[in-house]
């Protein structure tokens, strides 16, 4: 393959990547579920097109787009055992991870993060939620400062009021896939597409 071919191949990946996360975006939204239709395959394709890429013009091959499709997973499973984050969402940054590889996947979920911060921020603003997404913040900080061990500790002068307690209501869900669709796009832009 010429070096124009190669670059073309390279874009198609990666905006073969942003169709996919694009469309788990917006099945998370209007069903807030990431369908196995959709990242099984499209972990495949990654593997797929970077074992057909030269790594010139950024394939990775095989074994790095497989090292990406572990990354993505392993990173996002201790959340989803502790049930801080859905499945789809796991498996949607697994198959991320297999267009980008272990070291891209790593900076593209740095953006994610912060694109699920804003994303939380927002939505609490929006529901009437700050204060109690502030005060599960403060809670989970205090907790960890602690080592987990903020069980009778009052936390906002209220006679009664426990670490425990405070954190009972929730500030609401969150469709990760617009996270993670948002943080990964974010990446690729500030990695220059690469």
């Amino acid at each position: 393959m010429n070096e124009n071919m190669n670059q073309h191949m390279h874009s198609l990946t990666i905006g073969f990547l942003l169709l996919l996360l694009l469309a788990a975006a917006w099945s998370d939204i209007g069903s807030r579920r990431i369908p196995n239709i959709l990242v099984f395959p499209g972990a495949i394709a990654g593997v797929l097109l970077h074992a057909l890429l030269p790594q010139e013009t950024g394939g990775l091959g095989i074994l790095g787009s497989l090292a990406g499709w572990g990354t993505g997973l392993a990173l996002l499973l201790p959340l989803y055992l502790l049930r801080i984050m859905g499945a789809g969402d796991v498996k949607l940054m697994a198959m991320t991870g297999a267009f980008l590889g272990a070291q891209g996947t790593v900076g593209a979920l740095l953006c994610v993060l912060l694109a699920g911060g804003v994303l939380a921020l927002g939505a609490a603003l929006w529901q009437g939620k700050l204060g109690v997404l502030w005060r599960n913040l403060n809670v989970m900080l205090l907790g960890a400062l602690a080592g987990g061990a903020m069980t009778g500790l009052p936390v906002s002068g209220k006679p009664g009021e426990s670490a425990r307690g405070a954190a009972a209501e929730s500030a609401g869900s969150l469709p990760y896939g617009v996270a993670i669709a948002a943080g990964t796009m974010a990446y690729l832009a500030i990695d220059g597409w690469h």
